[in-house]
Order: C-alpha cells, then sequence, then structure tokens
C-alpha cells in the first residue's frame, strides 16, 4: 500500500535534532525522499543515511546557502514537493526585553525569522516548477498568545513566521501551493530538556498550563507535520495549526 507521500520529495531544515528529525523519519516511512538539512553534520548524514536521503550542509541565513540547498536537492532528486522550513534557535539571552541585547534578538530573528523568508523565496519557485506542492513553516503558540516566560525575540519571531505563511498561503493558493504555519505547544526537546537542567523552576511554569499535565513529544508534531505535507490536507491552506496539548484554549488548569 503506498505511504502518504509516496514519492514526494521533502526538505527539511533543522532535521538532524528533535522535530526535525521524527519528521525526516515519519516522510520516509510514508515513502517520502527526503533531504535532512542542518548545521550538524554527523547527526544529519547519520539521519539522512538511515532514511536512504540526502544529507545538505547549509547555513538556512545565508541567501547563497539556501539557493543551493534547494538546487542539490532538486537535482539529486529530480524536483521538490513539500518544504518544511523547521530550523530554529531559542537561546538562553534572549529574554525579557529589558534584558535582551541587541545581538540576541538579531542571531534569533536571523535563525528563526529570516530563514524561513528565504527558504520560501526560493523554494516556492521549485514547487511551482512541479506545478505545486506544501510549504510548513513552524511558527509556535507564542504566535498567538503570550508566554508564561519571557523570550522576547522569539516570540516576536515566530509571530512572524505566522503571519508571512497566512500571506504566502493567499497569494499562492491559485497556483497550487499551500502554505501552513505549524505552531507546536512546548515540545520534548533537547532543547527543552536543556532548560529544565539548567532552569527547572523557568521550564516547570511552562507546564502548570498544559490541561494533558505533559509536554509534546517531538513525534507528536512530526505527525502533524505529515498531514500538512500529505494530500489529506488539500483544502488547509495560510492557517495557524496548533498542536497545543489544548494551552490556548486553557483558563485554569486542574491540579
Amino acid at each position: 500500500m503506498p505511504g502518504r507521500l509516496e514519492d514526494k520529495v521533502a526538505v527539511i531544515t533543522g532535521a538532524a535534532s528533535g522535530i526535525g528529525r521524527e519528521t525526516a523519519r515519519r516522510f520516509a516511512e510514508e515513502g517520502a525522499k527526503v533531504v535532512v538539512v542542518d548545521l550538524n553534520d554527523g547527526t544529519g548524514e547519520e539521519v539522512a543515511g538511515r532514511l536512504e536521503g540526502l544529507y545538505i550542509h547549509a547555513d538556512v541565513t545565508d541567501a547563497g546557502d539556501v539557493q543551493r540547498m534547494y538546487r542539490e536537492a532538486s537535482e539529486h532528486f529530480g524536483g521538490i514537493d513539500v518544504l518544511f522550513n523547521n530550523a530554529g534557535i531559542s537561546p538562553p539571552d534572549d529574554d525579557s526585553i529589558l534584558e535582551t541585547e541587541m545581538d540576541a534578538w538579531e542571531r534569533v530573528q536571523n535563525v528563526n525569522l529570516k530563514s524561513v523568508y528565504l527558504c520560501c523565496k526560493h523554494g516556492i519557485p521549485r514547487l511551482l516548477e512541479r506545478g505545486g506542492g506544501s510549504v510548513i513553516n513552524t511558527a509556535s503558540f507564542v504566535a498567538v498568545m503570550g508566554a508564561a516566560t519571557s523570550q522576547i525575540s522569539y516570540t516576536a519571531s515566530k509571530g512572524g513566521v505566522l503571519a508571512m505563511s497566512r500571506e504566502l498561503g493567499v497569494q499562492f493558493a491559485r497556483q497550487g501551493v499551500r502554505v501552513n504555519a505549524l505552531c507546536p505547544g512546548p515540545v520534548n526537546t533537547p532543547l527543552l530538556q536543556e532548560l529544565f537542567a539548567k532552569d527547572p523552576e523557568k521550564a516547570a511554569r511552562r507546564l502548570v498550563h498544559l490541561p494533558m499535565g505533559r509536554f509534546a513529544e517531538a513525534v507528536e508534531i512530526a505527525n502533524a507535520a505529515l498531514f500538512l505535507a500529505s494530500d489529506e490536507s488539500s483544502y488547509m491552506n495560510a492557517s495557524t495549526f496548533l498542536v497545543d496539548g489544548g494551552l490556548s484554549g486553557a483558563y485554569v488548569t486542574p491540579e
């Protein structure tokens, strides 16, 4: 029985770990040819090797690297059908606006927002060559509500990703390209685990408002990305796809 992404080519940024790695695995299980993009060569090559995919070292904040990334992916597999623009950072020096310095602000904006701009700018033409496709941009629940622990540049960057995704979805809908923003709640990834290790009290504040009483696992977000990449979501476009365990709907969480 064919998979849901049979013969589709998917380019996934930030694919060496966390959500990106699990998404690469799920896409491959469903028949996709996967392009693993990251700066971590050792892990990236390992992930791609296990999936019989292609690893590309690329800095997604650099326009030349992004163009090369898509050129190599397209030449290797014959085209591109899915973009999962997932690379992102959340450094500890991105905090309250009163404490976050310009260097931290710009670093986060470059990785989280500029990279999505570049990947869409140079990736969407590749989808148009195939007659359409799916773009999934990783935003966050903080794009639609305030966070319990301030990360001012991260929040602003994810709001930008959400707004840009809506606009692109509207612009390219009649050309067969769907663009959706995937908005996870807190996810049990190495990034969150590191936060727990460094500041358990701050990290625990993220858990208190979650009705399900736990963080998402990366594979649960990967399954959401799989849905958006597949033809099953053919009428979903310019949407805010929240996968947050009910966080955005909660007012008071029971003990």
